[in-house]
């Protein structure tokens, strides 16, 4: 499984690793019941430290995208189509905050831009 890490981004590294297994997921490139490397595996092929890996892992348990077998190791939970709907809203929603603020630098109304979002999704 390719992660690439960032030094320079101000995001943690476990979250990084959190965000970008989450993102598989969400992708469809993780799917049900496949095995994530081992914790160990992983901080050694990334060169981080094994608590790193296991916090992600955690976080990732926690949220319920994966699951940990004692011996057995991590894999992809079954996925709750809702949270799935919820996740691409949350995306959604980050977008379209960075397009209000990105028209309002630009001096376009919200008119302008509720006309343009019609336009977008066909509802002109």
């Amino acid at each position: 499984m390719e992660i690439y890490l960032s030094n320079s981004s101000g995001v943690p590294i476990y979250a990084q690793i959190t965000d970008q297994i989450r993102a598989k997921i969400f992708a469809g490139e993780l799917k049900e019941g496949d095995a994530l490397p081992s914790i160990r595996l992983l901080a050694k092929e990334l060169r981080i430290s094994v608590i790193t890996t296991k916090r992600a892992y955690e976080d990732l348990e926690q949220a319920g995208l994966i699951v940990t077998q004692p011996g057995r190791g991590s894999f992809v939970a079954a996925q709750n189509p809702e949270l799935h709907r919820e996740e691409a809203l949350r995306n959604v929603e980050r977008h379209l905050t960075d397009a209000i603020e990105a028209a309002r630098r630009g001096g376009i109304t919200g008119d302008e831009v509720r006309e343009t979002l019609n336009v977008l999704l066909g509802d002109d």
